[in-house]
């Protein structure tokens, strides 16, 4: 059996915002192909860790290396950023589409700025990346003719544009109407069946516990449990774990 090659390695990673300490030591292994749920309650630091992964908040100790590209030094060349960029898609709560753009547009935009793709090309990419997620049928729509799960479809497919090797995806179902919510996590589930490194801060519990390959619990900035789904989600050691998962099954009760 081959050894697991790491995606993302942080030692010791800390990040404050002033005197405010939201990350504050945290060490994991992120391997190629894993699929990795971050949980915990809000505030914890799980939306920063996130951003840091893609270098949207820079970090202000310890040692972080996404896809081999060391991201500690506070100073991080255009090259090396756009490198990252071009390796790293992020799917984010609220869609951040351009509403005056078609989605074909929506798509074609970042493949052509970042990677100077041809329009044929990027609009080739991009109808294969619509059909993937279902939308073929929408290529020449507005963001404001879309469903909130379609807009996070459509989102999706525009991060796969990219052709990233790792996907961030930030509480990609929470902005939606509950009815909505199946159509993104199954897109997400054909990606991880696909061998795509995502990783997932999320509520959705039943998602972490038959999708993700691992689960971390993040409590007050660091890790606080960690490991497979079905025995952390079912059989938590942590007390605060015990506590979060208590509040979660209540919320879903009422």
């Amino acid at each position: 059996m081959s050894e697991p090659i790491p995606a993302i390695i942080s030692n010791n990673l800390q990040k404050s915002f002033g005197e405010l300490e939201v990350l504050r030591g945290i060490d994991c292994q992120i391997n190629k192909g894993e699929v990795v749920s971050i949980i915990g309650s809000s505030g914890c630091g799980k939306s920063t860790l996130l951003r840091c992964f893609n270098r949207l908040e820079t970090i202000t100790g310890g040692r972080l290396i996404v896809n081999s590209i060391d991201l500690s030094p506070a100073n991080l060349s255009r090259r090396r950023l756009l490198e990252l960029r071009a390796q790293v898609g992020m799917v984010f709560q609220q869609f951040n589409l351009f509403p005056h753009l078609s989605v074909l547009e929506n798509l074609c935009l970042a493949p052509q700025k970042v990677q100077d793709l041809s329009k044929s090309e990027s609009r080739e990419t991009a109808r294969f990346y619509l059909d993937k997620v279902g939308l073929s049928e929408k290529v020449d729509a507005y963001p404001d003719q879309l469903s909130g799960g379609q807009k996070q479809r459509v989102a999706i497919a525009r991060a796969l544009c990219m052709k990233p090797e790792i996907l961030l995806f930030d509480e990609p179902t929470s902005a939606l109407d509950p009815e909505l919510v199946g159509e993104v996590l199954l897109v997400m589930q054909q990606l991880a069946k696909e061998g795509m490194t995502m990783i997932v801060v999320t509520h959705e519990m039943q998602f972490a516990r038959e999708v993700a390959n691992r689960v971390i619990f993040l409590n007050k900035g660091r890790v606080e449990e960690e490991g497979d789904p079905r025995k952390v989600l079912t059989n938590p050691n942590s007390e605060r774990l015990q506590a979060f998962l208590s509040r979660m099954n209540m919320a879903l009760a009422s």
